[in-house]
């Protein structure tokens, strides 16, 4: 009697350590998949605060002071264009979804043919303008015409004087 009481004891003992391994597994699922759910930021580029814009002065600051005093733009550069730009952007990432803007900046700093200050400028997501950065533009040509089309659009030219090679 005294070893069945005994046996019971252990087998209950061995059912608690068995159930405390599964709250233990469970919490422990529970925690990284909450924990793959939260948003993911991502922080790209630099924009100038407003201090540091601040410190240039229409008219007369030049490119070179104002690479100096802000350091090396997104876009442009020493004898590059008319206009340098610096932009940021916080993109968030929410599990299987894919990335969406946050926020974004864009300070465009303009010269002019003397490579003065001429104008400053700051735009956000929220403003909803476009700012170009680029103009080059392709036209389209052989790319938008697939291949297929392309070899089927060559059978209605194919004259059977060019294939047999008579006058």
């Amino acid at each position: 009697m005294v070893l069945l009481i005994r046996l019971s004891e252990s087998r209950k003992a061995a059912g608690t350590r068995m159930l405390n391994r599964t709250k233990i597994v469970m919490w422990c699922l529970m925690v990284s998949v909450v924990g793959a759910c939260t948003t993911v930021y991502r922080n790209h580029g630099y924009a100038p605060s407003d201090e540091s814009l601040a410190k240039i002065v229409s008219g007369i600051d030049t490119r070179f002071s104002v690479l100096e005093t802000l350091g090396s733009p997104t876009i442009g550069g020493l004898g590059e264009g008319n206009s340098v730009y610096f932009i940021s952007s916080r993109w968030g990432h929410y599990g299987v979804n894919t990335p969406k803007p946050i926020s974004r900046e864009i300070v465009a700093i303009k010269f002019d043919a003397s490579d003065i200050v001429e104008n400053v400028s700051r735009y956000q997501l929220a403003d909803g303008k476009v700012v170009v950065l680029s103009r080059r533009v392709t036209e389209g040509g052989a790319t938008e015409v697939s291949f297929i089309r392309q070899l089927m659009g060559n059978f209605g030219r194919l004259d059977t004087r060019d294939i047999l090679g008579a006058p």
